[in-house]
């Protein structure tokens, strides 16, 4: 078994696509083809189940996944131990964020991280849910995420950074576009734009919870990933959304974000990591967070 095998099937395993894995790893399909071939002969199983349209993890691939994370990541630890033998702190870091939700705490974090520690390499990964992130930390995928809290996993660890009280966000034409607050049950006719629910969205869950309370069942209209892209349909006219304050700064043209009156409902933002994980350059950038992003009072 070679480290090249393993780093063939991990891109593979999370690219789900042998094109995009090839070229993520530069290199031609039919090698990498090849290459995850010799590794399944070595094992004695397969990897991957294989069609004309979709590649997929068998149930041996799922099992040998954190397996070869491990792997590999021993090998970078090792580089890293020689490296720091030198006084510098090396290494790599995957961070998942969700997007336009996290456009206050992710910029200033990396930026910090870039200035004092340019030797480690930060690796971004957008649209990630708190679900998937709390896998992909498990997992081994991610070192470090983004996540709504709170989290269901005990082999997570998470602090938090953020508290957000909600409000709405509506057309610039709609009726109570122009109050200064409004009632959440003032809203119960309206069409809502949401994240899927099956996405493992913590601003969906919230937002569902918010309207329960408030004594509806919203009436999604349209489900789409993209936070921001929900704020570019709101301006279309196609529903409403409820949003997070720091969104008041950053809605498209057409759009007004209305606080919502009565007790706050609040969405807590948290960073999540896996403690088994710690890597010397997870270790620094988790002091570096807790400066940057401070656990609020």
């Amino acid at each position: 078994m070679e480290i090249r095998w393993l780093q063939a099937f991990v891109a593979v395993a999370e690219e789900l696509h042998f094109g995009r894995a090839a070229a993520r790893l530069q290199m031609a399909q039919s090698p990498l083809s090849q290459t995850v071939r010799k590794l399944e002969k070595d094992l004695g199983v397969p990897l991957f189940e294989r069609n004309t349209r979709s590649v997929a993890l068998t149930a041996g691939g799922h099992a040998f996944l954190p397996h070869a994370y491990h792997i590999l990541e021993s090998v970078e630890t090792a580089r890293q131990a020689t490296r720091a033998s030198a006084g510098g702190v090396y290494g790599r870091i995957k961070i998942g964020f969700t997007g336009v939700l996290n456009h206050l705490s992710l910029p200033p974090l990396t930026r910090a991280l870039r200035q004092r520690y340019p030797d480690i390499e930060l690796d971004l990964v957008g649209r990630i849910m708190t679900r998937d992130a709390v896998t992909q930390l498990e997992s081994g995928a991610l070192d470090l995420a983004f996540v709504g809290l709170p989290v269901q996993s005990t082999a997570v660890a998470t602090r938090l950074i953020r508290r957000e009280s909600f409000g709405a966000v509506l057309p610039s034409d709609h009726p109570l576009a122009g109050e200064p607050e409004i009632d959440l049950h003032e809203l119960a006719d309206d069409g809502f734009i949401t994240t899927p629910l099956s996405a493992g969205s913590a601003l969906q869950e919230s937002a569902m919870r918010a309207c329960l309370d408030a004594g509806f069942r919203p009436r999604v209209v349209q489900e789409i990933t993209d936070p921001y892209m929900i704020l570019v349909l709101v301006s279309a006219g196609v529903g409403v959304a409820l949003m997070t304050s720091s969104i008041a700064t950053i809605t498209p043209p057409g759009t007004v974000f209305v606080p919502l009156a009565g007790e706050s409902v609040y969405m807590h933002h948290g960073i999540g990591w896996s403690p088994r994980r710690v890597s010397p350059a997870l270790e620094v950038a988790l002091k570096v967070a807790e400066e940057i992003l401070p656990t609020p009072d």
